[in-house]
């Protein structure tokens, strides 16, 4: 018999009490159709303020495939998705949103995908959608500025479970998981799906204040994707024209006062202001250059011993198995 692989649905949901019993109607089809798989829900609540808690344990006590967890407060959809690592054991993840705009059943297009030898596979989503415009321009400059091989990174998405192991996520990051993967190396694919409209309640991300905040996260990412590695590159150039201007006004004024016979007191400012601002400029690019030289330190030493770990728990399996 050929062993069916594990694969955790992640559920994020924060009020979505109407939505939980339809959805976990098609992730049960889902379980029934799909026999090369073996499936596992965990829901997490975020927080929620209305029965979406109460919802999901009833659920949970239905099937053994469910498993419901919950925050104390609203922390955030990549809060949600950590803790639901945590608490998941699927080899592959599924990172599923509870409002049913992505049909359950299309999660097998995500996972074939995936055995084509990729580590992250997301959904290009078709049909219509508010912000669509929004969306493109978001898109298109992700592929522009992080040369990610896909459409859309903010839709349904399946994904090995080391690729949320080892990027970083930070708080509202989560739309930027296929950003942070392609970094580190893994290959990212995508297969097209369908947004549904929402069935019931609204969406959580509405308002202007989103964009601001989306477009100050994908500058954020980009900066901790590649100048972060190399920050001497931003310092260094910031401070290298800063002293380049400094000098050229410096020889301006020196001509305007013994050429011209014209001195412009402003102008000597400006030049210990721009020769001042270059050396704090590269201090702090060395500065900079040292922490994460010691972040490297401390990744590389983790991964150190996390293979330790892996190899320890290799032997005691074998030690067990010999045993028996």
């Amino acid at each position: 018999m050929v062993q069916r692989k594990n694969v955790s649905i992640i559920v994020p949901a924060y009020n979505e009490e109407k939505n939980i019993l339809p959805l976990f109607e098609r992730i049960k089809e889902l379980v029934k159709k799909d026999k090369k798989r073996k499936y596992e829900v965990v829901l997490v609540d975020d927080g929620s303020t209305d029965g979406t808690y109460r919802e999901g344990k009833k659920i949970e006590k239905k099937y053994s495939w469910v498993r419901v967890v919950r925050h104390r407060k609203n922390m955030g959809k990549t809060e949600a998705i950590l803790t639901g690592l945590e608490n998941s054991k699927g080899e592959v993840l599924v990172i599923l949103d509870a409002d049913l705009q992505y049909d359950p059943l299309e999660i097998p297009l995500l996972l074939d995908k995936m055995e084509e030898g990729y580590d992250i596979v997301t959904g290009w989503k078709k049909g219509k959608y508010e912000k669509k415009f929004v969306s493109w321009v978001y898109n298109l400059l992700s592929r522009i500025l992080f040369r990610i091989p896909v459409h859309d990174q903010n839709a349904i998405k399946a994904l090995k479970r080391e690729v949320l192991e080892e990027i970083n996520l930070r708080k509202d990051w989560h739309r930027y998981i296929v950003s942070l993967a392609v970094d580190k190396g893994f290959k990212a694919g995508e297969v097209p799906v369908t947004l549904h409209p929402r069935l019931y309640g609204e969406s959580k991300y509405r308002g202007k204040g989103r964009i601001v905040i989306g477009l100050l996260d994908l500058i954020s990412v980009k900066f901790q994707v590649s100048f972060m590695k190399k920050p001497m590159l931003l310092f260094g150039t910031a401070g290298g024209i800063s002293l380049i201007l400094g000098v050229l006004v410096g020889i301006y004024a020196i001509i305007m006062r013994f050429v011209f016979h014209h001195g412009y007191r402003p102008l000597l400012y400006l030049v210990t202001l721009l020769v001042l601002a270059g050396l704090l400029l590269f201090v702090m690019g060395f500065l900079a250059e040292a922490i994460c030289f010691l972040g490297e330190r401390f990744e590389r030493l983790e991964r150190e011993l996390k293979g330790d770990k892996e190899t320890l728990s290799g032997t005691r399996k074998g030690k067990t198995k010999a045993r028996r």
